[in-house]
């Protein structure tokens, strides 16, 4: 017997999830999948490994998608959050990436809601696979999302 695998979801751990949630939906379109989870129980500390584990947030449909995965945006309480700051060489899930229209066009409205272009936009022109145009920003609270447009 085989089994089925299919992703679900990526996770990201917010100061303020609902200011970040309306940021994604605001920027990119993402819209929110109800109902808004308020997690704690013992089965939390057991899979958290977290004593008194409290999460609150919501999951987002990501744009194109209708019952495809989502962004699991949580926050957990005060008292369990541990804070290093993001880091675009940092071991782990490093960034989100939307492919968009136009990268500039994204990028204004990205900064007219809180984020940051890191780096520079950057234009590679590939022969097989035509104009890659790509910038990496930062969401409100400095997670890495990278805007990415192809044309052949």
């Amino acid at each position: 017997m085989q089994n089925s695998i299919k992703f679900v979801h990526t996770n990201l751990i917010a100061k303020d999830w609902k200011s970040l949630s309306k940021f994604y939906c605001d920027v990119f379109g993402c819209k929110p999948t109800y109902p808004e989870r308020d997690l704690s129980g013992e089965w939390l500390d057991k899979i958290t490994e977290i004593n008194g584990a409290k999460i609150r947030g919501i999951h987002l449909s990501l744009p194109g998608y209708e019952n495809g995965p989502t962004l699991e945006i949580f926050q957990y309480a005060p008292e369990n959050l541990r804070d290093s700051g993001p880091s675009i060489n940092m071991q782990g899930f490093g960034h989100i990436a939307f492919h968009v229209d136009n990268v500039e066009e994204i990028l204004k409205r990205l900064i007219a809601h809180g984020g940051k272009l890191f780096g520079e936009v950057v234009k590679k022109q590939y022969p097989e696979l035509g104009l890659w145009t790509v910038a990496y920003t930062k969401d409100p609270e400095g997670n890495f999302v990278e805007l990415q447009n192809w044309q052949k």
